[in-house]
């Protein structure tokens, strides 16, 4: 299935603008914090869309666990279909032009195997053989990791989003961070409200670096 266009997408931002008006008013006291709030509805919205490729995950559920996000959602790995649960802690964001790296702990690990159930990875789901506490362990010795995982110990994971080809190879998208980074930077996300914040951090005195990319 396509993806959803940017005309398709505007329309469906107006129609929960129009529903819910509330969160213009959030949105601006937002602005004044230096906080930018995504509703979860707009994720919910992204992952049904996404799920329909033959390879996504399906029937995600995302929800609220403050300060965390929870996950929950049914993958196919190694000939087994497995629901997988979890909540995702954002500990450390650091952007800029060169990298955009998300540190984060993932806690409360949870997987059943739905089909599939003679494999040898559902197996070792069966046997407790697995040590779910530590699920950083467990991706680092993925056959095939995703290129933008940069580091995975115990219950800890670190994302480089600049990794992904699309992202790589926009200069656009480079050359804002460049911009922007110096004196705009993320200083933490945490869920509130059935929101995912963005807390920003900004740094006046650096304006001359972001004028000189600007103008480089």
């Amino acid at each position: 299935m396509a993806r959803p266009s940017p005309k398709v997408l505007l329309k469906t931002a107006a129609s929960y603008l129009k529903s819910h008006p509330e969160e213009l008013v959030r949105v601006v006291r937002g602005a004044f914090g230096l906080r930018f709030g995504v509703p979860l509805d707009a994720l919910r919205y992204f992952a049904a869309e996404m799920g329909q490729g033959s390879r996504a995950p399906k029937d995600v559920i995302i929800e609220a666990r403050p300060p965390g996000l929870g996950l929950e959602m049914t993958v196919r790995a190694m000939g087994s279909t497995l629901r997988v649960a979890m909540t995702l802690f954002a500990d450390e964001l650091e952007v800029g032009p060169e990298h955009a790296k998300v540190t984060a702990r993932i806690a409360d690990l949870n997987v059943k195997v739905l089909e599939g159930e003679d494999t040898p990875l559902a197996g070792l789901i069966k046997s407790g053989a697995l040590d779910l506490s530590k699920p950083g362990n467990l991706m680092a010795y993925m056959p095939k990791r995703p290129e933008m995982l940069v580091e995975a110990i115990d219950d800890r994971v670190v994302l480089d989003l600049l990794k992904l080809p699309k992202l790589a190879q926009n200069g656009k998208v480079r050359r804002a961070l460049g911009i922007v980074s110096p004196v705009l930077n993320v200083a933490a996300v945490r869920t509130r409200d059935d929101h995912l914040d963005v807390h920003f951090k900004a740094d006046p005195s650096r304006i001359g670096e972001a004028f000189q990319a600007a103008t480089s």
